[in-house]
């Protein structure tokens, strides 16, 4: 697997968290997997095992020379060392701007997954991620092509987000070594510019996206970002399966960030969340007798956080209270703000990230608010349904395949009347106490282990691997 980010070694969202549990299951099932990512400046190497120095890597003209750490995990994990491209404080960009020289970061990322395969993981499969990792079907279909070593690898690449299509000028070709008659609409090519996430798409010889709705919705124009057109042209290799969620984090069995614990059995820790979390949200005693609402989320119009600015007023006039916790737009971090100011005592909002936090808002709401735009997969609605608390999303993506009417409450228009018509639908069932816990104990039992997901993939891989030996 490569891919620019993994947990716990570096995390800026679901990838992360995908490519940090995926490989373990897949060793449940017998697939043996190394993970392949930079090594930022924030992974700690004291742990660390050096296996490689001196790894010779050319892209074009420039020689880099890199080191490969094992890092202490428990599946195979190589982290690639080269301090001027990777020893920085943020993993794509800093100062809200990404790094100029992105297309030589990941690039090099692409180029030593090969060499690592080379030398040290005998590899039949390359599972890339996102565009970050989009470069590697390309050069093996081009520069590869005739390598003895990868003859017969196959590759699949998975979208997470078709929305970051990882755009360069034409212009860097010649940097990252790429041949230049991939440079075409069918290749590289994306409204004049180079997308390393098109790549992927146009030379993996199987495709995936993080759920079977997504799967669908980005084959329409509009949802494809301008890459539905390849995306209907590769339908036949294109799959969606549904992301897992680690259970060993995200139960409140065993929650070690959590006031109390509880279970189907025993919902009484739930209570004790709900008082913990609005006092340290410094709301009223009051909101233990009306619905909270909860929300984790980057503030950005992906999120629907331009639905919650335009629902919010009459949301509240449903007598409900609301927490958040999240970062994003600065609109959206100052919308948050006056809304404390101007509904003290019914909303509070902390603008940063803190996982602890995220725990205890999962626990101690009530409901879960998701009515993003659009969402590939989405996480925090299946970590809500084991905390029994009931989301309210927008359907579309993995919001629409996780979510049904005995769990939560789903809106299909992206508008504020229709969230509002949600929201109004849970209050309305929250008013029935005995069906509420009823629907509580329900969203519980609900399983989205990583178990079935690594099946599938595996699945997908023993595929991929059949059509290599019929060729």
């Amino acid at each position: 697997m490569v891919s620019s980010e993994a947990a716990p070694f570096a995390k800026t969202g679901g990838l992360a968290d995908v490519v940090g549990a995926l490989p373990g299951a897949l060793q449940e099932t017998g697939d043996q997997v190394a993970v392949i990512l930079p090594r930022y400046s924030s992974i700690d190497l004291t742990s660390a095992r050096r296996v490689w120095d001196h790894m010779r890597v050319f892209l074009g003209s420039d020689l880099y020379d890199l080191t490969i750490y094992q890092a202490a995990a428990p599946h195979t994990v190589y982290l690639i060392d080269y301090p001027p491209l990777f020893d920085r404080k943020g993993l794509y960009g800093a100062g809200g701007k990404d790094y100029p020289d992105n297309h030589i970061r990941f690039a090099l990322l692409a180029r030593a997954a090969l060499e690592v395969a080379r030398h040290l993981f005998s590899t039949d499969i390359f599972h890339c991620h996102d565009w970050q990792a989009g470069l590697v079907p390309a050069y093996l279909r081009s520069t590869f092509a005739s390598d003895p070593t990868f003859l017969g690898c196959r590759t699949v690449f998975t979208i997470h987000n078709l929305g970051y299509p990882g755009l360069f000028p034409k212009s860097v070709m010649d940097e990252v070594a790429l041949d230049p008659r991939l440079f075409t609409i069918g290749g590289l090519e994306f409204w004049g510019q180079l997308s390393y996430l098109k790549a992927g798409l146009a030379y993996a010889d199987a495709l995936t996206t993080v759920s079977p709705t997504y799967a669908r919705e980005i084959q329409t124009p509009e949802m494809g970002f301008g890459l539905d057109g390849i995306l209907r042209a590769r339908s036949s290799v294109l799959t969606g399966i549904l992301n897992g969620v680690d259970y060993s984090e995200w139960s409140p069995e065993i929650d070690p960030h959590i006031p109390a614990r509880y279970s189907t059995a025993d919902l009484s820790g739930k209570i004790i969340c709900k008082e913990k979390l609005l006092q340290e949200f410094g709301l009223p005693a009051q909101a233990m007798k009306r619905p909270l609402i909860g929300l984790v989320s980057r503030f950005t119009p992906q999120k629907g956080t331009d639905l919650v600015a335009a629902a919010a007023a009459q949301m509240l006039a449903e007598d409900v209270y609301l927490v958040a916790l999240g970062t994003g737009d600065p609109e959206y971090e100052d919308f948050f703000r006056n809304m404390q100011r101007d509904y003290p005592g019914r909303v509070s909002a902390k603008i940063g990230f803190d996982n602890g936090l995220a725990h205890r808002i999962e626990a101690g709401s009530d409901m879960f608010l998701m009515p993003s735009r659009y969402e590939p997969c989405g996480l925090n609605q299946i970590y809500s349904l084991r905390y029994g608390t009931l989301p309210v999303v927008r359907a579309t993506g993995g919001l629409d395949d996780t979510i049904d009417e005995g769990t939560g409450f789903k809106f299909a228009e992206y508008s504020d009347d229709a969230l509002l018509g949600a929201i109004r639908a849970a209050v309305a069932a929250y008013d029935d106490a005995r069906e509420w816990q009823k629907r509580m104990r329900q969203s519980m039992t609900r399983d989205f282990s990583w178990r079935a997901s690594a099946a599938e993939y595996s699945a997908l891989y023993q595929r991929v691997a059949a059509a290599r030996m019929a060729a």
